[in-house]
């Protein structure tokens, strides 16, 4: 029988059943709950704490989280202390007498550390259901005795390098090739094997973005698995990961399970996870799909594992929530989607997955209404969470599975933190259980509309999100049409009008040397004189424009940007050679800056006064007068429209003379400005020789503030001209220089390497290291420097490499062809004082330089302490954290630094001494944003305050102080005085 009944038919029946449940689990001896009750044992203790304190919760969950990278018990009983003595911590009496044990590394501290990862592997043991297959092999039988089925899940699914996804792929042939060779299922449950895999390790560059060759590499390995299944005659099953995967992922396995080869196996299945807004239409059109297919495939339905991931995620990125903020509106998808699966039932077979008595009952009591075979739907729980509800459903007769991560305990922490996340969450079934709310409160239908959770967020530009499809074919459509505008010719843009020169210059695609972009006009010292004078003539009267004005103008700047960012992005990627995402993250910031100084000075505007009885006195600020803005290649968008759009802001008229390699990026930008409504002479763009036109600009009488981002050499030669007092000049010239670094990411014995290999090739290697943040340092403490070096050689070895426009594409060329010989210059030099660890072979055509990692780098030594500004990476190795700190502040520099740690000290002692403008923990070091990382340093790095920060428009200011005398005759108005 197929159909749909009501409701309010399946509601009845699903009240009737779940009591039935609960009365079948309650008469189970040794419960779940009663074991928590019980308290005998500490890792039972450490579960109750949680529950009843948040403080305690976190730090508890970070320390456990930490446990498996630290090697000696004294380490331990130092991490005990450091997380468990942190302010609003409260300790229960045991902890408070375990952390006296633990305060130094004597017998009794290692007694404690013993105590303590001994209660942690024991609560690691409750849901991992063994740490090799032979301990598996048990866990199966144990289940199949209850009649149940089982889905193995190897823990440790974070793959960075292709070693891993290779060897990701063939633990799992192996393990089917072990499992078929043990007992099989028996009992009215019966049910074939299965296996569960996570489709983005079998991929490590798995991004949509890059969709096409995400699939492809991803799907070559996929078929050899289930080809593999198929022979043993074992399930496979596909589980989902975070949403940004989502979408890729349910695409990827459609058109595979529409391959002729694969199309008739009815023993696969994926996952759907209710708690995302968008899995019910997801659900909607899997069914579509499956009537296609013509062979039902099963979908495993579950609530979802990441929500607190999610909602930071999407916080952070300002992108909509993807998941349900509260729990009842999850669990009342999940009955929808629930309902919605087994009503179509002939094209799909349904697994559901939840811990819920309720979720589940009322699975059971749509199934008996509508006659569902027992072969087209099953229930699963997690092993370890939820054994008594499975034994109930079980002697019930359904089929159930059991669902096994196995895997040592390192790999399998992550998977622990989640499940205990999971238990003591305050909206947590299981929790509600344990702490005995009524059972007619927990089995009532979830009221849906609850009230939207708002994070925090930050008011920056969100960046596009190429997970959808959408914007990936706004991208491609935006290459296309920049490709029809390439070799045109672009003027200098002086008083209001293009400026025809005698000589152009060609600019180039980095990837494609042959591809010109455009032909860009160069000014002469004539051309700059004009300017210079059409500049003072606009200067007054752009004083006396009012704030709200020039920021309006600002801000429609950044709604013009908004429009074009995908236009502005391809521009950025065509000319000088930066990743789409890198490129479209610059636009984003270009958008921000404009924003972010029109509120700016609005708040400046504003000023403050200290005034008295009989007299005022108002602090106000007023514009410099001209600036002059001297902008680098490696941001040609955001750096630039940054230092212009604070210098317009302030009232300042000026003068933008770009680098070389970036002149038709910076035309664009003119053109966002002009259409914006900038005055004439208010703002002009001046491309031309650095040496010719920088030099007259910044030695020019009549400017009175340079900002400028580029090299130390020419940075310190500003710095230095324009301390010179020309003849007329009537001023002191303020200087922004912004000047790059040697920047360092230390990492030590506790580190999550999965994050610090990931982050340190992030930061070393996007845009082939020509960031001015780029890692070029990585300082390894010794115990973890061959485990790390090896890791970090593969992930790189992973990393694609080539033309900046293929979306596959991860490192570009450099900028150019003199950039290229500069840094293979510097590699050699290197290859003479330390280990080459990594080169490879690059593309021909183009200006590309291979990834390069060198070893045993010593720490005075030219790769240590001179910029190279291209992908070179030097490891150092450090004996000790302090060593290592030393090591990283022993530069002349001091702009950006990272430190990958979950030693509460190291974090903290990092904080005070690291000598960086930005340091960075536990992320990669690349990436400021606006307003959230103001962005800059000292020591040689630079000289100013932080772009995109509060003190950065003061700079292009200059602030007085009005007094005055108020009394007349003696007499002046008293306030709240009544005479």
């Amino acid at each position: 029988m197929t159909g749909t009944l009501s409701s309010q038919s399946y509601e009845q029946n699903t009240q009737a059943i779940a009591k039935q449940l609960i009365a079948v689990m309650q008469g189970q001896q040794g419960s779940w709950f009663a074991q928590l009750r019980d308290q005998t044992r500490l890792e039972d203790k450490l579960l109750n704490w949680t529950m009843n304190n948040p403080g305690l919760r976190v730090q508890l969950f970070r320390l456990i989280d930490v446990l498996p990278a630290l090697s000696t018990k004294a380490e331990i009983a130092r991490h005990l202390q450091e997380y468990l003595t942190l302010p609003g911590v409260e300790l229960p009496g045991a902890l408070k007498q375990l952390l006296n044990f633990a305060a130094t590394d004597s017998l009794p501290g290692q007694m404690a550390a013993t105590t303590f990862s001994t209660a942690v592997s024991a609560l690691a043991h409750r849901y991992i259901a063994g740490e090799n297959i032979a301990q598996v092999q048990k866990t199966i039988e144990k289940l199949h005795r209850n009649s149940m089925a089982f889905t193995v899940d190897i823990l440790g699914e974070a793959v960075i390098t292709e070693q891993e996804a290779a060897a990701y792929l063939q633990k799992y042939l192996d393990l089917m090739t072990q499992l078929a060779q043990g007992s099989s299922t028996t009992g009215a449950n019966s049910s074939k094997k299965q296996v569960s895999v996570k489709l983005t390790a079998f991929y490590s560059q798995f991004d949509p973005l890059d969709a096409q060759g995400s699939q492809a590499q991803a799907s070559e390995r996929i078929r050899t698995l289930l080809r593999h299944a198929q022979k043993l005659d074992i399930a496979v099953h596909f589980d989902m990961e975070q949403y940004v995967y989502k979408t890729l992922t349910l695409e990827t396995l459609k058109e595979l399970l529409l391959e002729q080869e694969f199309r008739d196996r009815d023993d696969i299945g994926l996952t759907l996870q209710a708690y995302l807004r968008d899995s019910y239409s997801d659900l909607q059109s899997l069914i579509e799909w499956a009537k296609l297919r013509g062979t039902p495939v099963t979908v495993r339905l579950v609530k979802g594992a990441y929500w607190d991931q999610e909602m930071i995620q999407s916080a952070q990125k300002g992108w909509p929530q993807p998941v349900y903020s509260a729990k009842a509106d999850t669990d009342a998808n999940f009955e929808r989607m629930t309902q919605l699966l087994l009503e179509n039932h002939a094209v799909l077979r349904a697994a559901i997955g939840s811990h819920n008595v309720r979720s589940q009952a009322k699975a059971i009591a749509i199934t008996k209404e509508l006659q569902i075979s027992p072969q087209h739907f099953e229930l699963q729980v997690l092993y370890g969470m939820a054994d008594k509800l499975a034994q109930a459903l079980s002697t019930q007769e359904h089929r159930v599975r059991v669902y096994c991560p196995y895997g040592e305990l390192i790999p399998g922490m992550s998977y622990l933190i989640r499940r205990l996340l999971e238990n003591t969450a305050n909206s947590s079934f299981l929790k509600q259980s344990v702490e005995e709310s009524g059972w007619e409160a927990l089995l009532a239908p979830p009221e849906e509309g609850s009230p939207l959770i708002e994070l925090q967020t930050s008011h920056t530009t969100p960046d596009s999100d190429y997970a959808q499809a959408n914007l990936r074919q706004q991208a491609q459509e935006a290459i296309a049409s920049v490709k029809r505008q390439l070799g045109r010719q672009y003027w200098p843009w002086v008083k209001g009008a293009s400026a025809v020169t005698a000589f152009s210059r060609t600019s180039v695609n980095p990837s494609c040397p042959t591809e010109e972009i455009g032909r860009v006009g160069q000014g002469t010292v004539e051309l700059a004189e004009q300017a210079m004078q059409a500049a003072k003539a606009a200067s007054l009267g752009w004083q006396k424009t009012s704030v709200q004005k020039r920021a309006s103008i600002l801000r429609r700047a950044a709604e013009l940007m908004v429009k074009r960012r995908q236009e502005l992005a391809v521009w950025i990627v065509l000319e000088v050679g930066k990743a789409l995402q890198e490129a479209d993250a610059e636009v984003s910031e270009a958008i921000d800056f404009c924003n972010y100084y029109a509120s700016e000075m609005e708040r400046l505007e504003m000023g403050s006064d200290r005034n008295l009885p009989g007299e005022t006195n108002s602090y106000r600020y007023h514009p410099r007068g001209i600036a002059v803005v001297i902008s680098p290649w490696n941001f040609p968008l955001a750096i630039p429209m940054g230092m212009v759009a604070a210098a317009l802001a302030a009232g300042n008229c000026t003068i933008l003379k770009p680098a070389d390699p970036s002149l038709v990026i910076a035309a664009k930008m003119t053109e966002v400005l002009v259409e914006a409504g900038i005055p004439s002479g208010v703002f002009q763009y001046l491309p031309g020789p650095g040496a010719e036109i920088g030099a007259y600009l910044t030695q020019h009488p009549d400017v009175h503030l340079i900002a400028f981002t580029g090299s130390q050499a020419v940075g310190c030669r500003i710095y230095a001209d324009a301390a010179v007092l020309q003849p007329g000049q009537k001023h002191l010239k303020r200087v922004i220089a912004e000047m790059g670094g040697k920047n360092g990411i230390i990492v030590d014995q506790s580190a999550d390497l999965d994050q610090a290999v990931a982050g340190v090739v992030k930061s070393a290697f996007s845009y082939s290291g020509q960031k001015c943040s780029a890692c070029s340092r990585a300082i390894v403490l010794d115990s973890i420097y061959d485990t790390f070096v090896r890791r970090l050689v593969e992930a790189t070895k992973s990393l694609n490499v080539g033309p900046a426009e293929h979306p596959a594409t991860i490192i570009g060329p450099v900028v150019t062809a003199e950039a290229r010989d500069r840094i293979l210059d510097a590699i050699s030099k290197g290859k003479a004082e330390a280990k080459l660890a990594f080169e490879i072979p690059v593309p021909e055509v183009g200006f590309f330089v291979s990834p390069t990692i060198f070893t045993e780098v010593p720490s005075n030594g030219l790769l240590a302490q001179e910029e190279i500004f291209g992908p070179v990476l030097a490891v150092i190795r450090a004996k000790s954290f302090p060593e290592a700190l030393a090591i990283a502040n022993n530069t002349q520099y001091a702009l950006t630094g990272g430190l990958y740690s979950r030693t509460p000290s190291h974090i903290e002692q990092a904080k005070a001494e690291f000598e960086v403008g930005n340091l960075y923990i536990n992320r990669s070091i690349t990436g400021a944003i606006v307003d959230r990382q103001p962005f800059g340093g000292f020591k040689l790095s630079g000289v100013g305050s932080k772009a995109g920060g509060q003190d950065y428009l003061l700079q292009f200011l200059e602030p007085r102080v009005i007094t005055e005398n108020i009394q007349r005759q003696g007499f002046a108005p008293i306030e709240g005085i009544d005479f």
